[in-house]
């Protein structure tokens, strides 16, 4: 009997007319030199940081060589999806700017002329290509039970040998047509495998573009291409799906790398162009002074969750990532002030081979950069979408105070070294709560520094009442009546004076300033002083002022 009397017997009313998939899905109108690759993730979950940075580098690459991005869903392994496994993928995506041009934009919805993207309704088109290796006597069915398969991997753990299916143990392989006829007629389960052409005593050399050459020994594995529910492998639809879709690279995990001899053995056996690949390391964390790959479980920074409770704005993660990807982006970004991410072109050469260390300390420094920057508008409305979701009172308090709030956040935002109080959305209410009379009610620690004995705030407080605020007083005259309000009191009217003279003096104008400033706000620390006056106005400063002599 022949190879086609097989493929006809184990998958009758499937077509082996492969020529109509490679016309339904023609070669894409691109450059020579355009990126065509994809996210391909599982719906079993939600995307955690290794993911978002092998997307983030694969739009990135896309974008940079006016290629293609596209999201595809490798759902064969059906018995690990969750509820809105889809559509909790895509929004992890958005949520960090991260767009498809092409793929799953829901539970039931696509774009794009390549799909469907979403492989549980590729089925016909696998089947196609495994009954088209049928006929080429380059796959067969296996009968082997799950005990059978158990057995035959204990009896090469025993005997020290390579575990699989392969060679003697590859014992399908051998059946007789007559004999797969009767199993077929008899409805016994089965799968079909690929016929591996391959020796394990053959090398083969791959150019990773992150690894630079790799040698393997070759596949001899005949791995399984299509389970009994007539779905395919990972390794098949891989195979089928990024020819189809003429994927020109594939980014992925290192721990995919092991794949390689195998896939590069059925693109070859398919007859298919193999896509360029590029294997990243994992994202590594130090420890006790040692290195260790991110854990989800270990680090909440492995989740994309952490950023958006913590409120790192999303283009800070994504500068971040970029240092991280490309080792030349750093230097290129302190020299390119004037110029945005877009601007900046992704290179596989600059990419770790060993894998980069991720450092939260930084990720909070480059936010704290990136928020120091933006107008005070963005700020305002940065910080109350994250309240919104994560501090609802607060957020309340924005909206009630827009104008007020956004003023607040511009104090020494315009100026050509702006402060850099805020590492992300979620400490901002820490830094600047004394200035809402909603949260400053009821405060009782006050962080008085070399002046705190009470009677001598109390005066001090009280003089510079009746005596020398003056709310229409631009910033020279006014910090020059809190020099008189030193003098007055016996302290020094320049710091300079009292390091000269120290027993001259109680103190200095630095010292006075600090007791205005602790009993208007209870911090020794806090953004301009002659800002906050102003912003806050006289009623205000004086009742806090009033309250704080009255309660001490």
């Amino acid at each position: 009997m022949t190879n086609k009397d097989l493929a006809d017997l184990l998958l009758p009313n499937v077509s082996s007319d492969i020529e109509y998939y490679e016309n339904k899905y023609p070669a894409r109108s691109l450059a020579p030199d355009a990126v065509v690759t994809r996210f391909a993730p599982s719906p079993t979950g939600f995307v955690h940081m290794g993911s978002l940075f092998a997307s983030f580098i694969g739009k990135k690459a896309a974008h940079d060589s006016n290629g293609v991005f596209f999201l595809r869903i490798e759902d064969t392994d059906q018995k690990r999806e969750v509820e809105n496994g889809i559509t909790g993928i895509i929004n992890d995506l958005k949520n960090f700017d991260i767009t498809i041009d092409e793929g799953m934009t829901g539970e039931d919805s696509e774009i794009g002329a390549y799909g469907p993207y979403l492989q549980s309704r590729r089925k016909e088109i696998y089947q196609t290509y495994v009954k088209h290796l049928l006929e080429m006597g380059l796959a067969y069915p296996c009968f082997c039970s799950p005990e059978e398969i158990e057995e035959t991997r204990q009896i090469q753990e025993k005997r020290k040998q390579r575990i699989g299916y392969y060679g003697r143990y590859a014992k399908c392989r051998r059946l007789t047509f007559e004999e797969i006829r009767e199993k077929v007629e008899h409805n016994e389960s089965f799968i079909i495998r690929f016929k591996s052409p391959g020796s394990f005593d053959n090398k083969i050399k791959v150019n990773d573009l992150v690894k630079g050459e790799i040698e393997f020994p070759e596949n001899d594995l005949d791995i399984v291409i299509l389970k009994s529910d007539g779905l395919p492998t990972y390794h098949f639809a891989h195979a089928v799906d990024d020819h189809l879709m003429h994927t020109t690279h594939v980014i992925r995990g290192d721990e995919w790398i092991s794949s390689l001899p195998i896939h590069v053995q059925l693109f070859e056996a398919l007859g298919f162009k193999a896509p360029k690949y590029a294997h990243l390391s994992p994202i590594m964390k130090e420890e006790d002074g040692k290195k260790r790959k991110l854990s989800k479980r270990k680090d909440p920074e492995a989740a994309v969750s952490f950023y958006h409770e913590k409120g790192i704005p999303v283009p800070a993660v994504k500068l971040y990532l970029m240092t991280i990807a490309n080792t030349n982006f750093e230097q290129w970004y302190d020299c390119n002030k004037d110029k945005t991410l877009d601007d900046f072109k992704f290179d596989f050469k600059k990419v770790s081979g060993s894998g980069s260390l991720f450092d939260v300390d930084k990720l909070y420094n480059i936010s704290k950069n990136y928020i120091s920057y933006l107008k005070a508008p963005e700020v305002y409305v940065g910080t109350l979408n994250w309240a919104q979701e994560y501090d609802p009172s607060f957020a309340e308090i924005l909206k009630k105070h827009q104008d007020y709030a956004t003023r607040l956040f511009n104090i020494e935002r315009e100026q050509k070294k702006p402060r850099k109080d805020y590492s992300c959305y979620s400490m901002i209410k820490s830094q600047i709560w004394y200035m809402f009379d909603e949260l400053y009610e009821n405060v009782t620690d006050y962080e008085f520094q070399t002046i705190n004995d009470i009677d001598e705030i109390k005066r001090i407080l009280n003089m510079y009442m009746e005596k020398y605020y003056h709310s229409d007083d631009d910033k020279e005259t006014w910090f020059n009546r809190i020099k008189d309000l030193s003098e007055e009191l016996g302290y020094a009217r320049e710091v300079k004076e009292y390091k000269n003279n120290p027993d001259a003096y109680k103190g200095h104008v630095g010292d006075v300033s600090t007791v205005l400033r602790v009993a208007l706000t209870s911090r020794a620390m806090t953004p301009d002083l002659y800002e906050i006056m102003k912003l806050l106005g006289q009623d205000r400063i004086f009742s806090r002022y009033q309250d704080f002599i009255k309660g001490n």
